[in-house]
């Protein structure tokens, strides 16, 4: 086969944001498809925090699939452009890497770049249409799937100025096409935060609601929010919060920046970092230069005051155990890792914002000595904790044993192979359940853990709580993989973990908690992909000599429908996994040949929304979880009644 230049393809225009979105947009899931929302979201929010707009309007749609953004700022020019021959909107919308953002002429800082976001949104789009203000007048042009369907039209007089952007993402390009109202709703009040005094609202055309977004107080308002959130008490009554102006060389340093910092009694660790108003999920140089200034703020605090207890040794992880903040910084030159902005890259960031940070943090606790004397005493007890959960740990791998099986739960049925990767473990409601699954189930391979009653709630529990619960425990016992900076993915003994509960809510509600368990505690099996859910079917329908399994009322009803004229169904409602015979739970639920499970697995474009629902459904603000219900009632899909 010869290889010559005619076998060399050259993508022109925004061929290649179609041919490859995903290099654009990180996806075409759920993720992408907000993606693109947030790309034009960005692009007003810049007009606002250069001073250029106030205000933002954001509408979904009566279908579900297509939004517009309107702002009052500028309005992007219409006029001609001289090298490319035609109209400034037209260029922006067609051509990658051409915009406004690439000096500081117009914008001092940015989130996003006319030339790659407004473009990606219009190649992506199966409709997009844009209104321009200024000048007195109105300006507007249609494109479709990227092509313009005619130049810029001028219109009639327009008071104010400002851009208004109505896209629908292309169904051809997107695996869905349904906007998520409420990820929309959460992803637009946090900008309000992180942008004083800038409103935002929020138009769901689907239900009639309206929203208004407005925070004065910033990003400890934010750090309020989410403590709200959590559901955990906070340590001392108010925040450290810290704003700051041109840190470090002009060009190469941070415009400004905002923090804000609040330690509760909670376990978990929770900070939030954003760059030019984007939410950076995987951190980056300026949140390690966060957490390195909170360890090394608080270590000097308790060493010249003396509060570090002679023979304890305190870690970082110490010193952030139960810290809730949110670091925001401004930045002239940012540099990203990849196209979706999700990690800071500057290196002088890390530096330039633990020695300013540290500094203000250090001397704010020596002028707030009940607030310095609570976190440290909020450090010590962690490092106490870690010690004594190492010190058990070292003890139970001293203690003699013929075999590790001998350490496992009593109420284990294990499989015979040693293998972790051909092994699975199906953590079962009730011991009813858990006998027809031990009678059914392929003893070679499948290990079958009965669990009683209720699980706790390990979202409103201590850690010390959920270490002495004796059904968490012996999930534990069971997986071998230890638990926190006792973790070790190679001592893993199964390699799929199942949640097998009734298909009813009782079982919905166990599987929740034992979710929550493994996200708060266990977190690396859920993004190792080794947690599942098992789909049991709810009826049995007999048609003749055949049965049917349907998992939902849907699913029964389609069953039912498409049953032949001649045939009168035969239906029974299973109550639970109890009812279920050894060989028919098999064939249904355990066989991996016909078995149905959902792999369990967090969306890292909304991990912020994947947090605060897991703290607000399950936290202990009773307050928080209503508004969640009352916001989200009417995207409910089936409910059991």
């Amino acid at each position: 086969m010869v290889y010559s230049a005619q076998d060399i393809t050259v993508l022109e225009g925004l061929e290649p944001v179609r041919r490859r979105p995903g290099m654009y947009i990180g996806g075409t899931g759920k993720a992408g498809l907000h993606h693109l929302l947030w790309e034009v979201v960005d692009n007003a929010v810049d007009e606002a925090m250069n001073g250029y707009a106030s205000s933002i309007v954001v509408s979904l749609h009566e279908d579900g699939q297509s939004c517009s953004v309107e702002d009052n700022g500028r309005g992007i020019p219409v006029d001609r452009h001289k090298k490319e021959g035609k109209s400034a909107l037209e260029v922006i919308l067609t051509t990658l890497h051409a915009g406004g953002k690439f000096d500081r002429a117009n914008y001092l800082t940015s989130g996003g770049l006319h030339g790659v976001g407004a473009s990606v949104v219009n190649a992506l789009s199966v409709d997009l249409r844009v209104e321009v203000r200024r000048d007195g007048r109105r300006f507007s042009q249609e494109y479709r799937r990227g092509e313009p369907r005619g130049p810029v039209k001028a219109g009639g007089a327009a008071r104010g100025t400002g851009t208004t952007f109505f896209f629908r993402p292309d169904p051809q390009i997107f695996t869905g096409s349904d906007f998520d109202a409420a990820l929309i709703a959460d992803h637009l009040e946090i900008k309000t935060y992180l942008n004083k005094g800038l409103r935002i609202v929020f138009k769901n055309r689907m239900t009639g609601a309206l929203d208004e977004y407005r925070h004065e107080n910033g990003v400890a308002a934010l750090v309020g929010n989410l403590v709200g959130r959590s559901g955990g008490r906070p340590v001392h009554p108010e925040p450290f919060v810290w704003e700051a102006s041109q840190i470090g060389n002009d060009g190469h340093g941070i415009n400004r920046a905002e923090i804000a910092l609040t330690w509760t009694e909670e376990v978990q660790t929770d900070v939030r970092s954003y760059v030019n108003g984007i939410p950076t999920i995987d951190g980056g140089t300026h949140e390690r230069g966060l957490l390195e200034a909170v360890a090394k703020a608080l270590r000097n605090y308790m060493e010249t005051h003396e509060l570090i207890p002679r023979g304890l040794t305190l870690t970082p992880d110490d010193f952030r155990e139960g810290l809730i903040g949110v670091v925001s910084v401004f930045l002239l030159e940012p540099q990203f890792q990849g196209q979706t902005k999700e990690k800071l890259n500057n290196p002088e960031i890390r530096g330039l914002l633990a020695g300013a940070i540290g500094r203000q943090l250090e001397q704010h606790l020596h002028h707030h000595p009940s607030m310095g004397e609570a976190v440290a005493t909020r450090a010590i007890y962690a490092a106490r904790a870690r010690a004594a959960s190492r010190a058990a740990a070292k003890t139970a791998r001293k203690k003699p044993t013929v075999s590790h099986r001998l350490n496992l739960p009593g109420k284990l049925a294990d499989c015979s192979s040693t293998d972790p990767t051909e092994c699975e473990l199906f953590l079962v409601e009730g011991d009813s359940a858990g006998g027809s699954a031990k009678q059914g189930r392929d003893r070679r391979v499948q290990a079958i853990l009965p669990l009683r009653g209720k699980v706790l709630n390990s979202e409103q529990a201590t850690r010390a709580k959920v270490m002495a619960n004796k059904e968490l425990g012996d999930v534990l016992k069971a997986l071998g993989c230890g638990i926190g900076d006792q973790f070790d993915p190679r001592r893993l003994r199964y390699h799929r973990v199942i949640l097998l509960m009734d298909a009813d809510s009782d079982g919905h509600h166990i599987s929740t908690l034992l979710l929550a368990f493994f996200y708060r505690y266990l977190r690396p099996l859920i993004d190792g992909g080794h947690v599942f859910l098992a789909q049991p079917p709810l009826y049995r329908i007999k048609l003749g000599k055949e049965t049917v399994w349907a998992l939902t009322d849907s699913e029964l009803d389609t069953a039912v429908s498409g049953a032949p004229a001649n045939l009168k169904p035969q239906i029974s409602r299973f109550k639970g996994l109890g009812e279920m015979d050894p060989d028919v739970l098999f064939a249904t639920t355990l066989d991996p040949v016909h078995r149905r499970i959902l792999k369990v697995w967090i969306d890292d474009e909304n991990r912020l929304v994947t947090e605060t629902t897991m703290a607000g459904l399950l936290g202990k603000d009773a307050r928080v979880r209503y508004e969640f219900i009352m916001a989200n009632a009417t995207s409910a899909g089936d409910l059991d009644l």
